[in-house]
């Protein structure tokens, strides 16, 4: 009975070993396709974290044309030199609207 619980054991140990390989496969691969041309690309989550806005919005600004957007395999992708641009855009025209105080 000894025997076959040390047999268990190894078995186990090589199954884990495979699940280890199999995650880091994984993990290298997602790396891998999440990029376009050398650049990386962000899913609607992570640019509804980024920007701190609902998914309407993030949807409003797609549908306006105000942020580029990549559709692969039916999921939604942005760049994220794309997603700086959104940012600094809105900033210069945030800041443009304020006027001084007493000009």
């Amino acid at each position: 009975m000894n025997v076959e619980r040390l047999e268990f054991m190894a078995w186990m140990e090589r199954i884990m070993e495979r699940f280890d390989i199999l995650g880091e496969m994984v993990s290298e691969s997602r790396k891998k396709n999440m990029d376009i041309d050398g650049e990386e690309l962000l899913d609607n989550q992570d640019v509804l974290q980024m920007l701190k806005i609902s998914s309407r919005s993030l949807q409003r600004y797609r549908s306006s044309g105000r942020l580029c957007y990549y559709s692969i395999s039916g999921k939604i992708y942005y760049k994220l030199s794309d997603v700086q641009q959104f940012i600094r855009e809105s900033f210069s025209a945030h800041t443009a609207r304020k006027k001084p105080i007493g000009d």
